[in-house]
């Protein structure tokens, strides 16, 4: 059987060359939207004052990722509107992962099946000063985590909205992940992500509603991945004066610093890998927490280190990209200076989403969308300016993917987090029109519903 995109680009050349309705080309679609199309900006628009309620509220509701009853609360008051919605939901319990847990929520038995990712969780726990909900100057809003990324979980909700308002959500199958873990995953991974990862592997089509790098004219159609090491070096315990001496060696702090430095000039500069220690001790005594990125040292000048730890991450763009590294900083840790040991290790982090041909022909659908409804062109950004997230544990999974869809805004992560509330709707716009078109031209297609 043809592939879902092979599918897709032979049904979008029939319609262009057809009535010019519903085609993905520009010269079919020159004449504007369609009678349908301009039904569902209308039906986007109708509901803006809910939209921003809804956003007001789970804003409101601290779910830091630590505070597992907020995560849950913010996951009930979705569940509660994708319910009112026709939508089925589900809630994936975290215990097995240390956390809250994920909201699913489910529709369709036929048509292009769309994974559509968000989360519950911020990075503003419950002693933090930022707490609420706040309208400023202009069409802008502040609050915790209502770029990242609880506007996106509104997004979400009003774009399937909208398609049912005009009876194209009948002929989608949807299934929607709002991860509860975020900003602190649980651990293994592997049950964290569990849920999304099952979700995936039945789908057409990813669909991330991150904010990507809060640029309107982006999307994201590749992230790195990261992965996390940990440094363990010993040296010779002796007096200070005794340094260098054949039978003495160098002591754990310059084994670790010849390291670091040997990292720095045997990778750095090559494209979308960079690599950072984010944590350094050293001394007589070390004492290391890799569960709270804590530690302490204990050491004086007159006495030469026995022990050195550093921790912290890798990022890549693609598997192979990370072996190499991977290999690359296992010789450097093994070439050790005399009188020391040294031994690294890697630890499972996100999954790189390395750009594929079917993640830069969605971007070339969701790039015409947003030109018809006159928001303008769409351009992928830099992976460099695109973090680790959700829609990475997809790759591989499903043929299809984009992130960076939801709500724009500036801040993230700090207490001046703030939204541009004018794209909400343009981006609940783009993202129906979007998901409407692939639908439309998988049914013109007579193409079977994924896995039958």
């Amino acid at each position: 059987m043809p592939s879902f995109i092979s599918r897709l680009r032979r049904t979008a050349v029939v319609l262009a060359l057809g009535a010019g309705t519903l085609g993905f080309a520009g010269a079919a679609m020159a004449a504007g939207l369609t009678e349908t199309e301009q039904r569902i900006v209308t039906a986007v628009d109708e509901r803006q004052d809910a939209a921003l309620d809804l956003l007001e509220r789970s804003v409101n509701v601290n779910s830091g990722s630590y505070n597992l009853a907020g995560v849950r609360e913010v996951g009930a008051l979705f569940a509660a509107a994708f319910e009112e919605a026709g939508l089925e939901t589900e809630w994936v319990d975290g215990a097995e992962f240390d956390r809250a847990g994920h909201l699913v929520a489910r529709h369709g038995d036929r048509g292009p099946h769309f994974v559509m990712i968000g989360h519950l969780d911020t990075v503003f726990e419950p002693d933090s000063p930022f707490q609420r909900f706040e309208r400023i100057e202009g069409n802008r809003a502040k609050g915790p985590g209502i770029v990242d990324m609880k506007g996106g979980n509104v997004i979400i909700l009003e774009t399937l909205r909208a398609l049912d308002a005009v009876g194209a959500l009948d002929d989608i199958q949807v299934t929607v992940v709002l991860i509860g873990d975020e900003e602190s995953s649980g651990r293994p991974l592997s049950v964290a992500r569990k849920a999304l990862t099952d979700a995936a592997r039945e789908a057409d089509i990813a669909l991330g509603f991150e904010n990507g790098d809060s640029n309107p004219e982006t999307a994201v159609i590749a992230r790195r991945g990261y992965t996390g090491w940990q440094l363990e070096v010993t040296g010779t315990p002796a007096h200070s004066s005794q340094i260098f001496r054949e039978d003495i060696g160098y002591g754990a702090s310059y084994e670790l610093a010849r390291i670091l430095d040997g990292f720095r000039s045997t990778l750095a500069g090559e494209k979308n890998l960079t690599f950072n220690p984010g944590l350094i001790l050293a001394g007589t005594t070390v004492e290391h927490d890799p569960a709270s990125s804590t530690g302490r040292a204990f050491g004086k000048p007159n006495v030469i280190p026995e022990h050195a730890v550093a921790s912290g991450d890798l990022r890549t763009l693609s598997a192979e990209q990370e072996a190499s590294a991977r290999h690359r900083m296992q010789a450097v840790v093994d070439e050790h200076l005399p009188g020391t040991t040294a031994t690294i290790t890697f630890t499972e982090g996100y999954p790189p989403l390395a750009p594929t041909e079917g993640n830069r022909r969605l971007l070339a659908l969701y790039d015409q969308a947003s030109r018809d409804l006159g928001f303008g062109a769409v351009a992928a950004v830099d992976p460099a300016a695109a973090g680790a997230a959700d829609i990475s544990f997809t790759a591989g999974l499903v043929e299809m993917a984009i992130d960076g869809l939801g709500l724009m805004g500036s801040g993230g992560h700090t207490v001046e987090e703030t939204a541009d509330l004018a794209t909400l709707p343009s981006q609940t716009k783009r993202a129906a029109l979007l998901m409407y078109r692939i639908a439309q031209a998988r049914a013109a297609g007579g193409s079977p519903a994924a896995g039958d």
